[in-house]
């Protein structure tokens, strides 16, 4: 029921000591440990799990080196979280939970149909992260995972108390307000006292936790999203029946449209909101683009045209823009 080594011990991945780790392509092994899982957390009031390692983490990555039941590594290894999200959602289906979702940091094509809530890992907290998180996340929806996310603000490395993070963690706020899950996370230094725990607690992530004025714009930015709640359920029941992600990327609405597949730094959420996230440090211009169409930038209300665009964007601003007469202008205050 464990990954097994074609040379060497069989212990896989040292962490804290070596590890053996389970073959979550092996039926008997997807059992037995949810078997583990339901006696020692569902029993005791536990509803749902997150899924860390699913990749699966091991070091070196030298997958020609494990075998697993279903084959040679270097040819089924990244069937790995497919099937590691499989073991969870068989478990609850098995006791009657239709309903079943699982928050796991990683997916392969077709662990949507397990519930699966993919995250993008432990990526670090800067400007760069950030930038490559816009990019991951319109690939994953090409993938056909609808449910994605991030740590909002990076998981490791945040300094709380500097300016550099208390900018990027507004940038990033915003990003994910326009994410299919909104999820703040992340170790944020790990200044707390250990008590004796092999693994620290981090430091203090509330909302409240960056600086009076932050805590204003991402308050802010919660009730935002909360006006969002019946659109964003709206997206999600189309992903459900259709496939179509909630976050896609531009060429997926319009696929006529040459200048769409070029877009790496705005997409579309959902079919009636274009969104432009700022990914630079100090960045005070977004530059982005509009299809045909009418559209309407939520800022300021103003109508916007077919083409190319660039505005002004302060540290509390944000480009998004809305199709003209949709019922989700009411959520930026845009009457149809």
């Amino acid at each position: 029921m464990l990954i097994r080594t074609a040379r060497g011990s069989d212990r896989v991945f040292d962490f804290y000591g070596w590890q053996a780790e389970i073959d979550a392509t092996n039926a008997e092994t997807r059992k037995f440990v949810f078997e583990k899982l339901k006696e020692n957390y569902l029993d005791n009031g536990v509803d749902y799990f997150w899924l860390d390692e699913a990749e699966p983490e091991v070091h070196p990555e030298q997958f020609d080196n494990l075998i697993f039941s279903k084959g040679r590594g270097d040819v089924v290894a990244l069937l790995y979280p497919y099937y590691y999200a499989q073991l969870v959602y068989d478990g609850f289906r098995e006791m009657g939970d239709d309903d079943v979702v699982t928050l796991t940091r990683c997916a392969y094509p077709g662990s949507q149909k397990f519930g699966a809530l993919v995250w993008s890992g432990d990526i670090p907290s800067t400007f760069e992260s950030l930038k490559c998180q816009v990019h991951a996340g319109i690939n994953m929806a090409m993938c056909g995972i609808p449910w994605w996310n991030t740590d909002v603000g990076g998981f490791y490395g945040a300094d709380t108390t500097s300016e550099y993070f208390r900018e990027l963690i507004v940038r990033w706020f915003q990003f994910g307000v326009f994410s299919p899950v909104l999820r703040l996370h992340g170790s944020r230094m790990r200044h707390a006292e250990s008590n004796g725990m092999i693994e620290q607690s981090g430091d203090p992530n509330e909302l409240w936790s960056f600086g009076e004025e932050n805590f204003k714009i991402l308050k802010n930015l919660v009730m935002l999203r909360e006006r969002l709640r019946p659109y964003i359920k709206e997206q999600m029941n189309i992903a459900s029946e259709k496939g179509y992600p909630v976050l896609r990327p531009m060429f997926f609405e319009y696929p006529d449209d040459k200048t769409c597949y070029t877009l790496d730094e705005q997409y579309m959420f959902g079919s009636d909101i274009i969104f432009a996230p700022v990914v630079n440090r100090g960045q005070k211009t977004k530059k982005f683009y509009v299809p045909d169409g009418e559209w309407v930038l939520t800022m300021n209300g103003e109508k916007m045209t077919a083409g190319w665009h660039e505005v002004d964007v302060d540290i509390t601003d944000f480009v998004a823009l809305v199709k003209a007469g949709s019922d989700v202008g009411s959520a930026f205050g845009i009457g149809r």
